[in-house]
């Protein structure tokens, strides 16, 4: 990594070492489910996950005191970072590395490390990053201790408002999750009430209890029963990955889709002329865009008002909702549900490329309230959702700053004093 050409280039006060010159590495140990479950206490247990910042479980006894940087050395997390401090186990896939003296501030060099160690990861195979590897990386980081902390406050000061936002997002995450199972099961009354079976009669229903106000119709029959308002995309030979284009007329495939959520990323495209000819298959804005393949299977969004018209490919089925017949957030929300997901996962053919077919999503059941209660109900879920899109996007703002404070301060571009001030604003919102 550092030539002397390099060398000559680096900040004042900066200095190249080997990470074997900075810290002792070591290995975690195996230990099972088993031991987990049967010795729970108060001490972490991390693995090579990332969910919950890699912890496995706790137990009763320790194996590491104080502050460690811990890498996953195997598996598809391989090269994955983590700071820790105070008494932890790690299992026999985390290296370890502690301090060697007081001149390195663990936390900096987490950091350094995290934006490093991927480049480092062996892929022949099933993913590894060994010690031995991990030993002989040169890093090029600030002499003096206290500069090396300052930057990891700098960048902490960052993490903490993404980790302080990422609990406001499972917050309302989990609140809409409570709406879903009350609106979409009791739905609300014309007074704003939720209904319950103490205060509204309520009436048995091949999906369960509904109020007695609701229906339960074939999703088809509740659209307006036309055939030609749910249709699947084209077969595989009548629209080819050849057929796709930089510019011209937009096709929807998989990735554009998830849980009333649309993925506006990887979009292709056809020529007029080939999408005039598979017009049958084509959407409009507003149109509900549903999965048939995949995991999981029946998960639907709406398509924004970005894409006028286009095609959706053979794995997608398009859903045409009328004004008059449904409320188009309603039925994208109910699609989403497990009202829904447990009739599709139902007819799920296939292990590998799990999958239903047209006439299945046509005949689906769902609860049906009248027109103007699926504009409340989807009124209050939108709103919810738009809150959640909010805190995401403020996060992936977030994000954007820690990864460009990284690049300026893991470097030496920018030095710390020139953004504390900055940094302070972002704490402060």
């Amino acid at each position: 990594m550092a030539e002397v050409k390099e060398m000559e280039k680096l900040p004042e006060g900066w200095k190249i070492s080997s990470v074997k010159d900075l810290f002792i590495d070591g290995r975690g140990r195996v230990i099972s489910e088993e031991e987990i479950k049967n010795k729970e206490g108060i001490y972490p247990v991390f693995s090579s996950q990332t969910k919950n910042k890699g912890e496995l479980g706790k137990i009763n006894t320790y194996d590491f005191e104080g502050e460690y940087i811990t890498w996953t050395t195997d598996g598809a997390n391989a090269g994955t970072v983590f700071y820790r401090n105070g008494r932890f186990n790690c299992t026999n896939v985390c290296g370890t590395l502690e301090a060697r003296n007081k001149e390195v501030c663990s936390k900096y060099f987490a950091y350094l490390l995290s934006n490093v160690l991927k480049k480092y990861v062996s892929y022949i195979g099933n993913p590894k990053l060994m010690n031995n590897v991990v030993r002989g990386i040169k890093l090029v980081h600030p002499a003096n201790y206290f500069a090396q902390c300052k930057i990891a406050e700098i960048i902490k000061t960052v993490d903490n408002a993404i980790e302080k936002t990422d609990k406001i997002i499972e917050k309302y995450k989990r609140i809409k999750q409570g709406l879903m199972q009350d609106l979409l099961t009791k739905g609300i009354d014309e007074n704003g009430q939720i209904r319950s079976e103490g205060t509204h009669r309520f009436k048995d229903s091949p999906l369960g209890r509904i109020p007695e106000e609701w229906e339960v119709v074939e999703l088809i029959k509740g659209l307006g029963n036309n055939p030609s308002l749910i249709v699947a995309g084209p077969f595989g030979s009548s629209l080819k990955v050849e057929d796709y284009k930089e510019i011209g007329i937009p096709i929807l495939r998989l990735q554009n889709v998830d849980e009333n959520k649309f993925i506006d990323k990887d979009i292709k495209f056809i020529t007029e002329k080939k999408a005039k000819a598979l017009s049958y298959h084509s959407f409009e804005e507003g149109d509900i865009v549903l999965a048939k393949l995949g995991m999981p299977v029946g998960k639907a969004c709406i398509v924004p008002e970005k894409y006028k018209y286009g095609i959706v490919v053979a794995d997608v089925v398009r859903i045409r909702v009328s004004p008059k017949f449904a409320n188009k957030e309603f039925i994208s929300y109910i699609l989403n549900y497990s009202i829904c997901r447990k009739q599709l996962n139902a007819y799920i053919i296939g292990t590998t490329r799990p999958r239903v077919n047209l006439t299945q999503i046509r005949n689906i059941l769902i609860p049906l309230p009248s027109l103007p209660e699926q504009h409340r109900i989807a009124s209050i879920l939108s709103q919810i959702d738009e809150t959640i899109e909010k805190e995401q996007r403020y996060k992936e703002k977030l994000e954007r700053i820690k990864q460009g404070l990284m690049e300026d301060l893991l470097t030496g571009k920018v030095r710390v004093n020139h953004l504390i001030e900055g940094v302070e604003n972002v704490s402060q919102t």
